[in-house]
């Protein structure tokens, strides 16, 4: 149903450019691969707006490492696997706690300042931490002080070439090799991108859902493009809603962080009521699922839209100085958080699979790499613990850079023919098709599924396949196309897992099963939907 490649072009028509390292998308991942590569490569890298505009330029908790004395990577470990409800790997999870702290140095050295307090980092605890181990900038704007560090290096090295506003179509293979993409300039004209090494980090697919805590450029397209290269897809069941997105008349969805429950906040129901000791023994900072579910849980038994975050009882000025920028925000809509409490709702915020790699970031397609969000190291499981997507982007990305440096140079010439005649057909209006795939996914495949909601999400999905029979030529047609393709990615594998686990909650099916579901649901475009049991991978 879903073809090899959006377009049918032939690349011996097309401009080449050759680098030796691809890199498409930004954010930590695509930044920190690019410098590090730069030192023994030649990179492009690719972004569909600019550096700037990524999710990591929206995290604002902070980066999980060890770092205090009072701290070990063995609580490190476990704390990720307790999340991660027994679906992580042991090994990639063992490679993150070990190998973060180096990587938050690299950080450092490459011009990160995070906060400090009397001379040492100040670290934040987060919901399901045993530990204070979550280094923080400017209070709550890590991931843009992250994202400034980086950026200011990308710029200025003269190895790094950036492409804005260009936007990657597809990916290109030859005998199961990646060769590079077929990229579309701001100006609608392609070429074709050749090189030995492509890394995608290119982000999540929060736009699958209407509310959603990520940027606008979040649409997919990484895992979309992969799955139609042959790369394996691996547990985009596991959909992370974040509890609490600010719910306000005329306000978009905001972010408001874990932190602030880590620095004392409680939430409270439309009655003023404190109601977490109802649902799990960790009250507000119990894993992310478990409140997300249980703030719905509150919402339809008072019937309102929304509960209420509360942090009024710590000082105004360690609110201020904590939370600068969730404080600035807040108060642009008339919300104070210093002496009001702010009404939160659930939203889409991280997709724990994507495409399947291994230890050093490659996937099942030779010379092809996947980092940060967009990638299924094994390292969240069925639900990310909070601040650790951070440490995973670079931990793996300096094992992506070691992979790269050890590969030969490329020497296939990759070929393109036409699978079959597209027609130029009247699409919907991107607005309304994107919506009403939001609509789908929100009522059928969010926070609460069962089979009756899933199987009639998947027939109303299937209803927009003819887009891929269409030519396209519009950055929104091709967005479009890969949201369609993760949602169908999506609601299959939610459909498959008969259970609840983590971030993927059944209600036809309640209890955690470890006997029939201890293992990983894999898509793959030829092979369909597969199952690898943890003991075989």
């Amino acid at each position: 149903m879903i073809p090899r490649y959006l377009v049918d072009v032939q690349l011996d028509e097309l401009p080449v450019i050759e680098k030796d390292v691809i890199v498409i998308g930004a954010g930590i991942a695509g930044l920190f691969t690019a410098i590090r590569s730069s030192e023994t490569n030649s990179v492009l890298m690719i972004t569909k707006k600019s550096l700037l505009d990524s999710n990591t330029r929206y995290a604002q908790g902070g980066i999980a490492a060890v770092i205090s004395d009072e701290d070990s990577p063995a609580y490190h470990r476990q704390d990720t696997l307790i999340a991660g409800a027994g679906l992580c790997s042991h090994e990639a999870v063992d490679v993150l706690v070990h190998e973060g702290p180096r990587g938050v140095r690299s950080l450092i050295q490459m011009g990160t300042q995070f906060d400090l307090e009397n001379g040492e980092f100040a670290l934040t605890k987060e919901g399901a931490h045993s530990q204070r181990r979550i280094l923080h900038a400017n209070g709550d704007a890590t991931g843009y002080e992250i994202v400034r560090a980086l950026s200011e290096n990308a710029v200025a090295n003269p190895k790094i070439e950036v492409w804005d506003d260009h936007f990657v179509i597809d990916l290109v293979t030859q005998d199961g090799e990646c060769c590079g993409a077929i990229v579309q300039r701001p100006g609608g004209q392609r070429v074709f991108v050749k090189g030995k090494a492509t890394i995608l980090s290119s982000g999540g697919a929060g736009q699958l859902y209407r509310y959603t805590t990520n940027p606008e450029v979040a649409t997919g397209d990484g895992i979309a493009m992969a799955y139609r290269a042959g790369a394996y897809i691996q547990d985009v069941e596991f959909i992370q809603f974040h509890p609490t997105s600010l719910c306000y008349p005329g306000a978009p969805r905001f972010l408001i962080s874990e932190a602030v429950r880590g620095e004392g906040a409680v939430l409270r129901n439309i009655k003023g009521e404190r109601f977490m000791e109802r649902y799990h023994e960790q009250l507000e900072l119990a894993p992310r699922d478990v409140v997300a579910r249980a703030i719905v849980s509150e919402m339809e038994e008072t019937k309102s839209t929304f509960v209420y975050i509360d942090i009024t009882h710590e000082s105004a000025d360690m609110v201020k100085h904590r939370f600068p920028t969730i404080y600035e925000y807040c108060l642009r809509y008339g919300l104070d958080l210093t002496t009001d409490w702010i009404p939160v709702a659930p939203a889409m915020h991280y997709m724990m699979g994507g495409v399947k790699t291994d230890l050093n970031g490659e996937t099942n397609i030779k010379r092809l790499f996947a980092c940060g969000e967009v990638s299924s190291t094994g390292v969240h499981g069925a639900n990310r613990l909070a601040s650790n997507s951070l440490s995973e982007a670079i931990v793996f990305g300096r094992r992506i850079v070691k992979r790269i440096n050890e590969l030969p140079e490329l020497t296939v010439e990759p070929a393109i023919v036409k699978e079959n005649e597209r027609e130029t057909t009247p699409i919907q209006a991107v607005v309304e098709r994107r919506l009403k795939l939001q609509k789908i996914m929100v009522r059928y495949v969010g926070l609460r599924r069962d089979a009756r909601g899933l199987t009639k999400g998947l027939e109303e999905l299937k209803r927009q396949l003819p887009i891929f029979q269409s030519i396209l030529t519009e950055r929104e047609d091709y967005e479009f196309a890969n949201l369609l393709t993760c949602a169908l990615l999506t609601t299959e594998s939610a459909l498959q897992r008969e259970e609840s686990r983590g971030a993927h909650y059944r209600e036809d099916f309640p209890a955690r099963d470890d006997l029939m579901w201890r293992k990983h649901t894999v898509l793959h475009r030829l092979h369909g939907l597969t199952e690898e049991r943890i003991e075989d991978v």
